[in-house]
């Protein structure tokens, strides 16, 4: 299951409205895991890092805490990149139907339209490259911690097949989302996902040049 709003939406939100110390933002990206009961099918993939039963759910949001982009359909053990890669937000931006850029973790391959951290930073750009990323990185996180509040069924094991749970994740992302338009007041705090589940670092493969110049340009 996945739900996504009209890119222009995104486009919109960052770029004009985002942190100033990281320019030219349009979404943050990144995967939540969200516990399901032992399936009865290919019980294996579903074994997360953790060693839960899970659904791992990759979200871009913007900078209003909503969601834009939701793919609530891969087992716990299927790593973010590949998710990402598989995704039609994913294959957009790869074939240049999206224009943008994209922020996430050092879970993720880097591209032109989506810079990582730098995992060995040599120079003083880069070192504030990484800080100002990971500040504008957050809010990916505090929405997930928000969303899990918001609906605590998110928080603990769900007792439903993966396909049922897929659903109902898909269903809470666009609540989640008419709760914020209607100026829901009951998040009067920023909860922050717990990052034990993050994704170990992987060598980016591509584009480390256009990274480069971007960190010495604006940083």
């Amino acid at each position: 299951m996945m739900f996504q709003v009209a890119m222009p939406y995104l486009l919109s939100g960052f770029i004009c409205n985002y942190y100033d110390e990281f320019p030219k933002v349009t979404g943050v990206i990144d995967c939540t895991h969200i516990c399901i009961q032992k399936p009865h099918e290919h019980e294996y993939a579903y074994v997360d890092r953790s060693s839960n039963h899970s659904i791992n759910v990759q979200a871009v949001c913007d900078n209003k805490g909503k969601f834009i982009d939701v793919v609530a359909k891969w087992p716990g053990s299927t790593h973010d990149a590949r998710i990402l890669r598989e995704s039609k937000l994913g294959k957009k931006f790869m074939d240049g139907t999206f224009k943008g850029l994209l922020i996430g973790d050092s879970g993720y391959p880097c591209f032109r339209w989506l810079l990582t951290p730098y995992l060995n930073p040599t120079t003083a750009s880069q070192h504030r490259y990484n800080i100002f990323l990971r500040k504008t990185r957050v809010i990916i996180k505090q929405v997930f911690g928000r969303w899990k509040r918001r609906f605590h069924l998110l928080h603990g094991e769900i007792r439903m097949t993966p396909e049922r749970t897929c659903t109902l994740v898909a269903a809470c992302a666009v609540l989640h989302n008419l709760a914020i338009q209607l100026n829901d007041g009951d998040m009067d705090e920023n909860p922050i996902e717990n990052d034990e589940n993050d994704n170990e670092d992987i060598a980016a493969e591509n584009n480390f040049q256009f990274r480069d110049d971007f960190a010495l340009r604006h940083f």
